[in-house]
């Protein structure tokens, strides 16, 4: 536990520097006709209460299980690190019409600045699949996958996301909680 949080600390002190580097990069813009035959709105507000709300749930059900705060821990990790990767490997451009997500409690962790750049894969929606993955009582895992679902749907409408970043976040929470699961299992 002491490791992954030395870790935690480490990533998230340099993700202002990651930040600021990919925000200087050019990028693609993606032909996303998903997107386009959206209308783009701000509802940054809604997009937080469902991610805080489920995060603050989590936090409170895995602390009462050692083991799964663990391998939580060690996923998220794991999720950081990947998505890391895949913006760095994927310089993507910002949607067109996109409205910045507004959230004043993570916004420490990029710097104090407004990011674009942090497109594929979404943070949001890799994060609150990842809390519906680690979800035990069935009424948690419902609500979990409700979550993960609106807050999918609602950064498109927002165009935060192009739809493959949001498409392919799961995919990534499965990979990092399936070898977080291992990890721990040593």
């Amino acid at each position: 536990m002491i490791t992954g949080s030395i870790t935690l600390v480490l990533i998230f002190l340099t993700f202002p520097s990651f930040f600021r580097y990919i925000e200087k990069r050019d990028g693609t813009v993606l032909n996303d006709w998903i997107l386009a035959s959206i209308p783009a709105i701000d509802v940054s507000i809604p997009i937080m209460i469902l991610i805080w709300g489920m995060m603050v749930l989590f936090v409170v059900r895995a602390t009462a299980r050692p083991k799964l705060f663990l391998t939580s821990v060690t996923a998220y990790i794991l999720l950081c690190v990947s998505r890391c990767l895949t913006i760095f490997l994927v310089p993507l451009a910002p949607p067109v019409d996109m409205i910045a997500l507004t959230d004043p409690l993570t916004g420490v962790f990029y710097g104090g600045q407004s990011i674009s750049k942090d497109l594929f894969f979404s943070g949001h929606t890799s994060l609150l699949f990842l809390i519906f993955l680690g979800c035990e009582k069935k009424q948690d895992r419902y609500l979990a996958g409700i979550s993960t679902f609106l807050v999918a749907v609602l950064l498109l409408v927002q165009h935060v996301h192009y739809t493959t970043d949001v498409v392919f976040a799961p995919l990534f929470s499965i990979m990092a909680y399936a070898l977080a699961v291992k990890w721990v299992d040593l």
